[in-house]
C-alpha cells in the first residue's frame, strides 16, 4: 500500500538507470525467442494473405477428427480444420476449382445435417492476398518514415532513433507471440499492429517531451548528467504512463473476454489479442528501451560528457542517477515540490543554524560546568 500511495502522490524515486541493464537482457531474450519462433514455426496467415477457400458451418458437438473423416478424398482433408467456439467448424484449403468447392460444401452440409446454403463459403484468390500483404508492408514503411521525420523535427534525431527502435521492438515481440502460439494473422491483426505503433509512440513521446522540459532548465546548472535528468523525467511521467495503460487495457480485456468468449466474435479476438500484447510491451519499451537508448547517445555528446566528467571529478557521481535533485533545482525545473526533496531544505537550514549556535555556546562553557546564560543588553 505504501508503494501505491507514493505512486499516487508522485513521491516515488525509482532508479531506472539501474534497471536498464536488466531490461536490456529481458528485451534481448524476447527478441531472440520471437525471431526463432518466426524462423521455425512461421506465422499462421489468414486466408486473406495466402488465398484459398474457407468454409464455416454450425455443427454442435462435432470434432475436428469427425470433420476430417467426412472430407476424406478431397483437398480439404489435408487442409486446416478447427473448431470455432463450441458450435461451429471452420475448414480452410487451397481449393480453387468450382466443382471441388461445391463438393466440399455438400459434404460439410451433410456432415452438419444442414442445407448447402447454410454453409458459409469464402474464396480468395492468391493475387488478392499478395495485394493485401504488399499494402500492409507499404503502410508499415510509410508509418516509420513519417514518424521519424516528425520526431526529428519536433524533438531531435536521436529521439527519433530511440522511438523507432522501441516501435520495432514492440512489433517484433508482438509478432513473435503470434508465431509462438500460432494465432491467426488477419487484416484485423494488421490494423491492431498499426494501433500498437501509435500507442507505443505516444507513450515514448510523452517521456521525451518531459525530459526536454526538465533538461532545458537543469542543463544550465551544469550539476546533473543527462541520465539523471532522464531518470527524473521518468519518475515524473510514470504515474501518467500507468494510468494510460490501465485505461487502455480495461476496454481491450472487455472486448477480448466478452466479445470473443461470450459472443463468439472472432474478429474481436484477433484484434484484442494484438492490442493487449502491444499495450503491455509498448509501456515497457518506452521506459526501458527508448529512454535508455537516448540517454546512451546523449551522454556521448560533448556538452553532457564534460558535465559527467566534472561531476565525477567532484566525486558527486558515486551514486549515479540516484543523486537527489536539490530543492532550488526542483523549482528551476518546474517540478512539483516533494516533501522528501525540496520541502525539507529550509528546515535543514534552520536546524543547522540552531546547531551552530548551540555549539558556540557549548565551546564557551568551562569543562564540567553548564554554559553561562547570555546577559540581556540594557536599553
Amino acid at each position: 500500500m505504501s508503494l501505491l500511495r507514493t505512486l499516487y502522490r508522485g513521491e516515488h524515486a525509482f532508479d531506472f538507470p539501474a534497471m536498464w541493464q536488466k531490461g536490456l537482457a529481458v528485451s534481448i531474450a524476447l527478441v531472440v525467442i520471437s525471431v526463432a519462433a518466426l524462423g521455425v514455426r512461421g506465422l499462421n496467415l489468414g486466408i486473406e494473405f495466402e488465398g484459398g477457400t474457407s468454409w464455416e458451418v454450425e455443427a454442435p458437438g462435432a470434432s475436428v477428427g469427425d470433420a476430417r473423416a467426412a472430407l476424406s478424398g478431397t483437398t480439404a482433408e489435408s487442409g486446416k480444420i478447427q473448431t470455432v467456439g463450441t458450435d461451429s467448424i471452420r475448414v480452410r484449403a487451397d481449393a480453387q476449382d468450382a466443382a471441388e468447392v461445391v463438393d466440399i460444401t455438400a459434404r460439410l452440409a451433410e456432415f452438419a445435417g444442414v442445407e448447402a446454403n447454410d454453409v458459409s463459403v469464402t474464396t480468395v484468390g492468391p493475387s488478392w492476398g499478395d495485394q493485401i500483404t504488399s499494402k500492409a508492408r507499404n503502410a508499415l514503411l510509410w508509418f516509420f518514415v513519417i514518424v521519424a521525420g516528425y520526431i526529428a523535427i519536433r524533438l531531435e534525431w536521436k529521439m527519433a532513433i530511440g522511438a523507432l527502435v522501441a516501435v520495432a521492438h514492440d512489433i517484433l515481440i508482438s509478432v513473435g507471440v503470434y508465431a509462438v502460439f500460432q494465432f491467426e494473422v488477419t487484416p484485423a491483426t494488421v490494423i491492431a499492429f498499426l494501433t500498437i505503433m501509435g500507442y507505443s509512440l505516444y507513450d515514448t513521446i510523452v517521456v521525451y517531451d518531459k525530459v526536454r522540459e526538465v533538461g532545458g532548465r537543469l542543463t544550465v546548472t551544469g550539476r546533473y548528467t543527462y541520465t539523471e535528468m532522464m531518470n527524473l523525467s521518468l519518475n515524473q511521467v510514470l504515474m501518467r504512463s500507468i494510468n494510460t495503460s490501465i485505461t487502455s487495457v480495461l476496454p481491450v480485456l472487455s472486448m477480448l473476454v466478452i466479445g470473443s468468449f461470450f459472443l463468439g466474435a472472432l474478429t474481436l479476438q484477433e484484434f484484442a489479442i494484438a492490442l493487449l500484447i502491444g499495450i503491455l510491451v509498448g509501456t515497457y519499451s518506452s521506459i526501458f528501451v527508448a529512454s535508455s537508448l537516448v540517454a546512451y547517445m546523449k551522454e556521448r555528446e560533448e556538452e553532457h560528457r564534460l558535465v559527467a566528467e566534472k561531476i565525477a571529478a567532484r566525486g558527486d557521481a558515486a551514486d549515479g542517477a540516484t543523486r537527489r535533485i536539490a530543492g532550488d533545482d526542483v523549482a528551476l525545473a518546474g517540478i512539483p515540490v516533494k516533501r522528501d526533496v525540496a520541502a525539507k531544505r529550509p528546515a535543514r537550514g534552520q536546524a543547522a543554524q540552531r546547531s551552530d549556535r548551540a555549539n558556540r555556546i557549548q565551546q564557551s562553557a568551562r569543562p564540567g560546568q553548564p554554559p553561562k546564560p547570555r546577559k540581556k543588553k540594557k536599553r
